[in-house]
């Protein structure tokens, strides 16, 4: 990693969500590089953004309250940059359902947005953009590789599949260099645990720490993968600084898989106390679910040289430890 890390010494980077949970992160690990760092962010209440989570690097960043369907100010802020990590977008599956033009707006007509202003005004800039595991829906096999069928089973999840192609067709036709990581769980500190709107297991953390049973919904057999936050961003870093990224796409993965039930207990054995139970899924939840998923990450291995490093047990320990000193800041 030190390789591609000395690439953003000195160099100028806009993070799109730049406050959320990934692009946070993100932002401590650009600081830390050298580079000169902007992050955008919309703090809408609802999407993740938070002050806090940028606490002593605050004044080594800049910051841009701005929405990314703001044309003006994106046309704006992608001038002078090498690169933009777009990190910005509505990840709530269940909100996308309930307000799907909401969701339309962000994940798509954003995306557009954003890659016009860098067609216009930075065409050199080098953009990564998130993607997600959630457009292939239910799996037809495991493990999933970039092959598979998108079958997305909600409206965020075909709205992201548009913004993902967005990227990949400005790439090929306008030669902005572009590429997608598609997430799968990632898990770590700054992640939203006020609710499940980012993912579930924030709302799992915040209610072991509250002495609250944790809930798994359905028979709990449901399997995962997750990905530490940091080594997300190894990723990021990573599919940003290389040039055989371009254009392409890639699975972000684990070799380490887990049930929902077998999660709970390893984050309740692992807290050293707590309790699980199994309740049925709520109905709308369940007719948008995936059921079992985890990824063939071979591709971006192959490429670029990426894996996780940071085992489950370990992910989670680091998680909940951080949580424990911080919960003020983020319950």
């Amino acid at each position: 990693m030190d390789t591609y890390e000395q690439q953003y010494r000195g160099a100028n980077v806009l993070i799109t969500g730049g406050l959320g949970f990934i692009g946070s992160n993100l932002a401590h690990r650009l600081v830390a590089c050298g580079a000169l760092v902007t992050l955008v962010d919309s703090l809408i209440p609802h999407y993740g953004g938070n002050l806090r989570n940028i606490a002593g690097i605050e004044d080594q960043v800049t910051v841009n309250i701005a929405d990314v369907r703001d044309e003006h100010s994106m046309n704006y802020l992608v001038q002078g940059r090498d690169y933009l990590f777009n990190l910005a977008g509505q990840t709530a599956h269940l909100d996308s359902m309930l307000d799907p033009y909401a969701d339309l707006d962000i994940n798509c007509r954003a995306q557009l947005s954003i890659l016009e202003a860098s067609r216009k005004q930075n065409p050199a800039i080098r953009i990564v953009y998130a993607s997600t595991r959630q457009i292939y829906g239910k799996p037809d096999y495991l493990p999933v590789d970039e092959r598979h069928l998108l079958r997305p089973t909600d409206v965020n999840g075909i709205n992201k599949m548009a913004g993902e192609w967005y990227h990949i067709l400005y790439n090929n036709v306008y030669d902005i260099r572009a590429c997608a990581l598609r997430f799968t769980n990632t898990i770590g500190p700054r992640m939203r645990v006020k609710d499940a709107r980012q993912t579930f297991l924030g709302i799992w953390i915040r209610r072991l720490l509250d002495g609250e049973p944790i809930q798994v919904f359905g028979d709990g057999m449901q399997i995962r993968d997750f990905n530490y936050v940091d080594d997300a961003v190894d990723a990021l870093l990573m599919a940003g600084a290389a040039d055989g990224a371009n254009g392409q796409i890639f699975n972000l993965g684990s070799d380490e898989t887990i049930n929902l039930r077998d999660l709970a207990a390893l984050l309740i054995d692992i807290h050293g106390s707590g309790e699980c139970e199994i309740v049925p899924f709520p109905p709308e939840r369940k007719a948008i679910d995936i059921g079992d998923y985890y990824a063939d990450y071979r591709l971006i291995r192959g490429r670029l040289g990426w894996y996780p490093q940071v085992s489950l047990r370990e992910g989670l320990r680091r998680t909940l430890e951080f949580y424990r000193a911080e919960r003020a800041h983020y319950w």
